[in-house]
């Protein structure tokens, strides 16, 4: 698997992956389970949402 998710890309979205995470769990509900997807997404460095469109903000596919 190419990793299509780059430097700036991955670090965003692993904290806005947090930041989501950690504000479900302060308002105590279950929307903060969407946290996930930026998270591992930015944490897996692969996001199948730009296959579609053949983005990729990595430089270099690896």
């Amino acid at each position: 698997m190419k990793h299509n998710v780059g430097g700036i890309d991955r670090t965003l979205r692993i904290i806005i992956g947090l930041v989501v995470i950690g504000g479900g769990v302060y308002a105590q509900n279950w929307w903060g389970a969407i946290g996930l997807i930026p998270l591992l997404t930015g944490v897996i460095g692969w996001c199948p949402a730009y296959l579609p469109f053949g983005l990729s903000s990595c430089k270099i596919n690896s």
